[in-house]
C-alpha cells in the first residue's frame, strides 16, 4: 500500500501578470481530501544557472550586489536565465563571462535544485567551472550594477554561515561542491 502523499487537483487558473521573464497565476485548487483552496498563487519564472568558478590558485569568482527584495548588497555565484532553446551548460558559461568576464576550463555539472518549490516552477543549475581566467571585461546589461570579487574558495562556508552569501541555491551549491570534493577544506572565517 502507497502511503505517499497525493497531488492537489487544479480546477481553474487565472492569469494575474504576463511577462516575458514571469506569470504569476492564481489556482483555484482542491487538496485530496477534499478542502478547496480558492486563492493559490504560483509564479512561472524560466529555469536559471549558477556557476562556482574557481580560479587556480584557490580563489572563486563572485559579484557583489544590491538584491531588491531583501534590501541588502550580498555576494553571488555568478548567475542568470536559461534563455528559451538553449541548455543550461551553454547558459551558464555564457553568464559567468557577460557577468564577470572569466572563463572556465572545466566545468562540472552538480545538478538542479527547486527554486520554491511550493510556488515557483523553475529550476537553478549548477555548476562548477574550475581553472576560471579573466579573459575580458564584464558586459553588464542597463539593470546589472555589480561588482567582481575574488575570494579565497576556503573561506566560501564561512561567507554563507555569516550571512554575506544568502542566496539559498548558491549556498546549496557551496555545500554541494565541497561533500563533492570539488572545495578544499572549508576555513570558519567569514572574511571579506
Amino acid at each position: 500500500m502507497d502511503d505517499s502523499p497525493r497531488p492537489w487537483t487544479r480546477l481553474a487558473t487565472r492569469t494575474l501578470v504576463d511577462r516575458w521573464w514571469m506569470t504569476l497565476r492564481e489556482d483555484r485548487v482542491q487538496l485530496p481530501d477534499g478542502p478547496v483552496l480558492e486563492e493559490y498563487h504560483v509564479a512561472e519564472y524560466p529555469d536559471w544557472t549558477c556557476a562556482l568558478a574557481l580560479t587556480d590558485d584557490g580563489q572563486a569568482v563572485l559579484v557583489e550586489q544590491y538584491r531588491y527584495g531583501i534590501d541588502r548588497v550580498i555576494l553571488e555565484l555568478p548567475a542568470g536565465a536559461v534563455d528559451p532553446d538553449e541548455a543550461p551548460a551553454k547558459t551558464v558559461r555564457r553568464e559567468l563571462r557577460e557577468e564577470t568576464g572569466y572563463e572556465g576550463r572545466e566545468w562540472v555539472r552538480l545538478g538542479k535544485l527547486a527554486v520554491e518549490p511550493g510556488r515557483h516552477t523553475n529550476y537553478g543549475h549548477v555548476f562548477v567551472a574550475r581553472g576560471c581566467r579573466a579573459v575580458a571585461a564584464p558586459t553588464l546589461e542597463a539593470s546589472e550594477d555589480l561588482r567582481v570579487r575574488l575570494v579565497p574558495a576556503a573561506s566560501l562556508p564561512g561567507l554563507v554561515e555569516a550571512g554575506r552569501i544568502a542566496h539559498g541555491i548558491h549556498a546549496a551549491a557551496v555545500f554541494w561542491a565541497f561533500a563533492k570534493g570539488l572545495l578544499a577544506e572549508p576555513r570558519s572565517s567569514g572574511g571579506v
